[in-house]
């Protein structure tokens, strides 16, 4: 028997479809959506920003590509494509996704032969239920909901997503709604654990300086955060907002995501690896901070029938944290626009 809730969604005073209102003297672009047989078509001024895709068979939906508002790849390729001179490790991270590693004891973010040992031997899938709602405008409003399952096929619980998409001629945002729903009759517990929430993997140019396949691999990309945290600094701390940007092409592209002050545990911990991985993360309290005799710190229970909605804007841009405004952008996303 298929399970859907309605879902109580708390509204956040402030939180509109309007676009929100630019820094620069820029005009929003028109955003246009298209349903595929497997996915949904984003495309900005007349321009690919991304697809949505949710039936090609991964275990879980996921946005690729993502494109600059010139043109620009951000995110890495594999495993849906083969772009020589990339990593292929971790699978699992398919451009740009929501998932967690430890949801009643079933692992949504690692696939198998990830992490054995260090999160649930078993691995979960997320499957769209339905599309519930498509529209194109100054802002593109994309809502589903899906079904979080077990490897036996045990529903473990429901999700309602909700992703706006709107642009410039210079820069393009995702804002990402997740609503986790508990079943009726039993609480759903997120577990404590790095590997998590709302993620990216970034494109291979991006990368700082990292190790793969046991070999020295050069980068030229930075990471920043609102509290100054810089590069290898950056992983594990608390701030509000975190940024990744490197040059590319006689350009200097960036990646920043915005945590919403609505958030469980906000200012969120940062899951930012120097390889590329790139996450907003509110459960890993233990393993961010160091504390490996509180291995379940950071858990968090939403009982029976409850739900958590969290929120994040995603801002693709050129230029350092400095030349793009992040945190002045940051500032229009807490005050709703």
């Amino acid at each position: 028997m298929k399970h859907w809730l309605p879902l109580l969604v708390l509204p956040l005073v402030g939180l509109s479809l309007l676009p929100p209102p630019l820094l620069s003297a820029e005009s929003a672009s028109a955003v246009t959506l298209t349903a595929l047989p497997d996915r949904v078509r984003v495309e900005v001024a007349g321009q690919l920003f991304t697809e949505y895709v949710h039936g090609d068979g991964a275990s879980r939906p996921y946005c690729y590509p993502i494109l600059a508002a010139d043109g620009q790849g951000l995110t890495r390729d594999f495993p849906m494509k083969q772009t020589s001179g990339e990593d292929h490790d971790h699978p699992w991270h398919r451009s740009l996704w929501f998932a967690h590693s430890m949801v009643n004891g079933v692992d949504f973010w690692n696939e198998t032969g990830g992490d054995i040992g260090k999160s649930p031997k078993e691995k979960g899938r997320t499957v769209q239920a339905s599309l519930v709602a498509m529209t194109s405008g100054k802002v593109g409003v994309l809502r589903t909901r899906d079904r979080l399952v077990a490897p036996d096929g045990r529903l473990i619980c429901l999700d309602e997503r909700t992703f706006r998409f709107h642009g410039t001629a210079t820069g393009r945002f995702i804002d990402c709604e997740v609503t986790l729903q508990a079943l009726p009759d039993a609480p759903l517990l997120l577990g404590d654990n790095k590997d998590g929430t709302m993620a990216i993997r970034l494109a291979q140019w991006m990368t700082l300086p990292h190790q793969y396949e046991k070999r020295a691999l050069p980068g030229n990309g930075h990471i920043v955060t609102a509290t100054g945290a810089r590069d290898a600094a950056a992983w594990g701390q608390r701030a509000t907002w975190c940024d990744f940007y490197a040059p590319h092409a006689g350009k200097v592209y960036g990646v920043a995501i915005f945590d919403h002050p609505g958030n469980l545990r906000h200012p969120t911990w940062w899951m930012a690896r120097g390889y590329g991985l790139f996450a907003a993360n509110p459960f890993g309290q233990h393993d961010f901070e160091g504390r490996k005799d509180q291995p379940h710190l950071g858990d968090y229970i939403i009982p029976a029938g409850g739900h958590l909605t969290l929120r994040y804007r995603f801002y693709f841009h050129l230029g350092n944290e400095t030349d793009a405004q992040v945190a002045a952008h940051y500032a229009d996303y807490v005050a709703g626009k």
